[in-house]
């Protein structure tokens, strides 16, 4: 969210100290907590997710339609899948986000922001989970609402939280946030990618309140260092 403050000028302003209205506290964004020198590097989480220990007992499929082959793999620390990227639109209703824009909307999150209401995928960058199922059970994992997720895109890396869950055959999906953070096209009804996005899930991590973006990247910076040294 970002709100303007605007200042009223009168004929003699310019000889008068200027009155200043209260700047609101920042609000963090998908485009307001950006890399800084010293990120853990996409190729470098890559590397460490290239070997696959399949901890899923099947494997799901990318779409509706598609072979299923993508496995759930895991490490000590974290659950990882390499999957396209399909764009979750739902939850709190916004100008991009809503029934007019997005043909399956749906005006809820499987897990609720701090206040009660769902999560805005416009504001706050997320991952789907796939629902519980003989195939995968996040749960059984360390995985829940507001769990923290890296989820890597060609040379860009991202940090969010778990904020809904999806099909229980389907994997590969993030929220309007998300993709746009990652310079995916965002848009409910034809964006998203095919190439191949890695998504890194820390097991027993959290951030509360989930809709906290700025404690996401914190601990998904931390947790990623942690991964790709194999801790």
């Amino acid at each position: 969210m970002r709100a303007q403050c605007l200042m009223v000028a009168t004929a003699g302003a310019a000889l008068l100290a200027p009155t200043t209205l209260p700047t609101p506290p920042p609000q963090p964004s998908a485009q307001s907590v950006l890399p800084h020198a010293g990120a853990v590097r996409a190729a470098d989480l890559l590397a460490r997710a290239r070997d696959c220990e399949q901890v899923s007992r099947g494997r799901y499929r990318s779409d509706v339609g598609r072979p299923a082959d993508i496995p759930v793999c895991g490490t000590r620390d974290a659950v990882y899948w390499k999957a396209d990227l399909d764009i979750d639109c739902d939850g709190r209703p916004g100008p991009r986000c809503n029934a007019r824009t997005d043909p399956l909307f749906s005006d809820i999150t499987a897990f609720p922001q701090s206040d009660g209401r769902p999560l805005s995928a416009e504001l706050l960058p997320y991952v789907v989970v796939p629902g519980p199922s003989r195939v995968w059970d996040y749960r059984e994992h360390g995985v829940r609402g507001g769990t923290v997720v890296a989820v890597v895109h060609r040379d860009r890396v991202r940090y969010g939280v778990v904020g809904d869950v999806g099909p229980r055959d389907i994997i590969g999906e993030a929220s309007h946030a998300m993709a746009r953070s990652l310079g995916v096209r965002p848009d409910p009804h034809g964006g998203g990618t095919d190439a191949e996005v890695t998504y890194i899930v820390f097991k027993d991590s959290r951030v509360a309140p989930i809709e906290d973006h700025r404690a996401a990247v914190m601990t998904g910076e931390r947790l990623a260092r942690q991964f790709v040294r194999g801790g």
